[in-house]
């Protein structure tokens, strides 16, 4: 009897012994400079930094320990009040991080297999996102000299860089759809996609990834834009226009064609682009193209401004919320100068035309009329 109740009270102890440890997250970090600073563990949720823990750094060394993460996601470090600060993939693992406060965002992170993709993602793109830095600085230079031909020749440079970091970007995309990484670099990619494309590479994402957040984000994106893609109709609404009067886009919709063109007083490519918009407005209204511009600003005094400094004599809206407009909202206007090209029957028939792609499209559907 004895023996057997010995061996009944043994067994809790080994299976304790052998039982597998829960999943956590243990973050090592040494950061030369930051004695006595407080280190934030901090996330972005919905447009909101929460700090997850926070930890006193003792002679540039501290540990965070925390429970498991569903996940692998971006998080932080921020050391204390200041800009200075480390974005790394968090996942259940022992992470660690060294470097120093002066240059905090170069930190070395080590531990986790999703930053270690990440890593290698970024190291991939370096020599074209290091051309491109070194183009867009000379565009700057140029911008001074206000030399049209070399402005011009810069920006050809810099969107054939572009189209070459997004055949990247969307390469891995679509080769890593099991990767944790792939949802926040195809969220910046969506804005310059279209939805066909951004649904393809959804519907092959692997389930666990498909069902994170960030990715029910960019399904309802993706409904969004599939409202306001060619050959769909264009959502109607009523916007103020310079007098305080309501106007609606249905009330503009019967002319030939109708430009929505979106734009702001302090969008410098927009400003750029109005002698364009405005040259076509006064070849082709007469044969029945007419513009609705839809203003993303916030005070009014500078958008009236613009308006007759550029010379834009069609009718204008704004609810003055800025990049919060409702228009763009309900049009998935992520970035501006953005337009809508809308037929007779409020059908949208091309989106984001510039320069001569703007005056060639018009002159090419009313040349059918």
């Amino acid at each position: 009897m004895k023996k057997s109740i010995y061996l009944f009270l043994i067994i809790p102890v080994f299976i304790s012994c052998t039982s597998t440890p829960k999943p956590h997250y243990v973050i090592k970090g040494k950061i030369e400079g930051s004695d006595s600073i407080i280190i934030y563990l901090q996330k972005r949720d919905a447009g909101k930094t929460i700090t997850l823990d926070s930890v006193v750094s003792k002679k540039g060394s501290f540990t965070i320990k925390g429970g498991a993460v569903e996940y692998p996601q971006l998080v932080q470090l921020v050391a204390g009040k200041t800009r200075k600060r480390i974005p790394f993939y968090i996942e259940n693992s022992e992470i660690s991080i060294t470097g120093t406060l002066d240059s905090m965002y170069n930190a070395k992170v080590t531990g986790s297999k999703t930053q270690d993709e990440y890593n290698g993602f970024i190291a991939s793109n370096k020599a074209l996102s290091d051309e491109y830095t070194k183009t867009y600085q000379e565009y700057q230079l140029a911008r001074k000299t206000e030399n049209a031909a070399r402005l011009a020749k810069i920006e050809k440079q810099a969107d054939s860089i572009q189209k070459e970091m997004m055949k990247m970007q969307k390469e891995f995309v679509r080769n890593n759809p099991a990767s944790y990484v792939t949802p926040s670099i195809l969220s910046s990619l969506s804005f310059e996609m279209a939805p066909d494309e951004l649904e393809s590479i959804i519907n092959n994402l692997d389930t666990a990834v498909a069902a994170l957040p960030q990715v029910k984000i960019l399904k309802g994106r993706l409904a969004g834009m599939k409202a306001v893609s060619v050959g769909q109709k264009a959502p109607d609404f009523t916007m103020n226009d310079k007098d305080d009067k309501p106007v609606s886009l249905s009330s503009k919709i019967g002319t030939k064609l109708l430009l929505v063109d979106f734009w702001a007083a302090w969008c410098n490519p927009c400003r750029e682009e109005n002698p364009n918009v405005v040259k076509v407005y006064k070849e082709f209204h007469k044969k029945g193209f007419d513009i609705l511009g839809v203003s993303l600003d916030h005070k009014k005094e500078e958008w009236l401004k613009a308006i007759t400094d550029d010379k834009l004599t069609w009718t204008h809206v704004s609810d003055l919320k800025a990049g919060t407009n409702e228009a763009a909202m309900l049009y998935m206007v992520y970035s501006i100068p953005s337009n809508f090209l809308i037929d007779e029957n409020g059908i949208i028939i091309a989106k984001n035309l510039r320069g001569a792609d703007l005056y060639n499209k018009v002159k090419e559907v009313l040349d059918k009329k």
